[in-house]
């Protein structure tokens, strides 16, 4: 009885109630947790095994009372990681920065939080482009896409203006590919997780405009809502994106895009199973659905994770 009315909840009650009060129930129902996965590409990793898992969790973060960590994103500088991720403060039931460093990519120590606003924030893509550093985090709530940019890197960082503006924009993944950014994010009503549309600039600022295909992906949440950083390979890009049926943050697929222009768009799934999918046991037994991965000096491939489990 308890577990039918908690998947009521989840799939008919949720998505009509204030994004505060939703927060607040999916931190009663389940709780997410970052991981470090390791393997000899980004299209076959598994869990670090020299480490305990999780790598963060809400018992780690120090200066807030916080109810899950998820969303995370890191960056080498010189030879210190640093990874930025959603602390939810469960005072306020608002997401916020937070920041955590490593100096091999695995073994990680929780700093503090780094970026608040007085409304939500999550996934904060964060990103080098010639010699600053930027972030987008999600700000959905704001009806906008915010580009911030480090003014002391990694613990401030300086609003400098709106990418775009008008919907509730999610999980927002940039690229610079071709000699052009191009911008992924979901935009479906009533969190249905379905819709992916895309735009491009030739300047980071602006002026962006939606691709003349966009939205490229429509009533599909197995494959819409971006799932962490889009990757550059060079002669192909890498799109993950999260698949939320039956439920938000089941598991996580990848797509390869084999044509982005002006005028053109295609892509093609990377095999027919998740990339990473609900473990059944310990910290991501029910689900995932986020992964940032980075190639190392030998060729491997390290990425930081999450995962969730439920309380049932």
């Amino acid at each position: 009885m308890i577990n039918r009315l908690v998947n009521h909840l989840r799939s008919n009650i949720r998505q009509h109630l204030p994004k505060p009060i939703q927060y607040w129930l999916s931190a009663q129902m389940s709780n997410w947790a970052i991981g470090i996965y390791v393997g000899s590409n980004p299209l076959d990793l598994k869990p670090a095994l020299s480490i305990k898992q999780p790598v963060i969790s809400r018992e780690d973060i120090s200066d807030r009372h916080a109810s899950l960590v998820a969303d995370p994103f890191m960056i080498k500088n010189k030879e210190t990681w640093y990874m930025f991720f959603e602390v939810m403060n469960q005072e306020f039931n608002l997401g916020e920065i937070g920041l955590a460093t490593s100096n091999n990519g695995l073994e990680w120590q929780y700093q503090q939080i780094v970026l608040t606003e007085s409304f939500h924030l999550s996934y904060p893509y964060v990103f080098q482009w010639k010699a600053d550093y930027y972030m987008i985090p999600e700000t959905g709530e704001a009806q906008s896409i915010r580009l911030y940019k480090a003014t002391q890197f990694p613990l401030q960082w300086n609003f400098i203006g709106n990418i775009l503006e008008g919907l509730e924009f999610l999980d927002a993944s940039i690229v610079f590919y071709n000699n052009l950014w191009w911008l992924f994010t979901e935009t479906s009503p009533k969190d249905q997780n379905d819709t992916l549309r895309l735009y491009y600039a030739s300047n980071l600022q602006g002026k962006w405009q939606e691709h003349p295909l966009s939205p490229i992906i429509q009533h599909n949440p197995h494959i819409a809502r971006p799932a962490g950083r889009i990757l550059n390979l060079g002669d192909r890009l890498i799109r993950y994106t999260q698949d939320c049926f039956p439920t938000y943050g089941t598991q996580v697929r990848a797509f390869e895009i084999t044509d982005i222009s002006p005028e053109t768009y295609t892509e093609k799934q990377v095999g027919t199973e998740p990339l990473l999918t609900a473990s059944g046991k310990g910290w991501n037994k029910s689900g995932m659905h986020h992964i940032d991965g980075h190639q190392l000096n030998d060729g491997s491939w390290i990425a930081c994770v999450d995962g969730r489990w439920d309380y049932r």
